[in-house]
């Protein structure tokens, strides 16, 4: 050791760590390009075939809602999934992620338990305004943006009452 330098304190470890989960993650950056490219094309696979079901709300529910999971699992090859994880929870986006993942799981109840279409084409419109609310949170000022548009185009609700 340098003097006037302290021996490094050991880190606590991370979650994946304690699971032993870093093992078998450790991904070589062609394979998270892979499993990135897969992810996203089955997603986008899935939702081109939800929109072919559309006069079947269960199907077209269940293609929809596999087609968002499958794509938002294809960011996590290229950042990670942990890190994917917290940046989905962090405060900035913990409303929308959670509203986000609610509304796909009451779109498969209402489609497939319930077989209510009114209520499946409530918990799609739900999901789809979640994700894009979640989706703008990564973009510096887009919600602040967006709000702006939506004020302008519809004017604030206190004209309404």
């Amino acid at each position: 050791l340098m003097v006037g330098m302290e021996p490094s304190t050991p880190q606590e470890p991370e979650l994946m760590d304690e699971l032993g989960l870093n093992d078998c993650c450790e991904l070589s950056r062609m394979q998270r390009l892979y499993g990135f490219a897969i992810c996203v094309s089955a997603g986008l696979f899935c939702s081109f075939l939800s929109s072919l079901m559309w006069m079947k709300p269960a199907k077209f529910a269940i293609l929809y809602t596999m087609g968002n999971v499958l794509s938002l699992g294809s960011t996590g090859f290229l950042v990670g999934f942990m890190n994917q994880l917290k940046n989905m929870f962090k405060g900035t986006r913990l409303v929308a992620t959670c509203v986000y993942l609610a509304a796909m799981v009451m779109t498969l109840v209402a489609a497939c338990y319930w077989k209510s279409f009114g209520l499946t084409v409530f918990f799609l419109i739900i999901q789809s305004l979640a994700l894009t609310w979640y989706c703008l949170s990564y973009i510096p000022g887009g919600r602040t943006a967006a709000s702006s548009c939506f004020k302008s185009c519809f004017g604030s609700m206190d004209d309404v009452f």
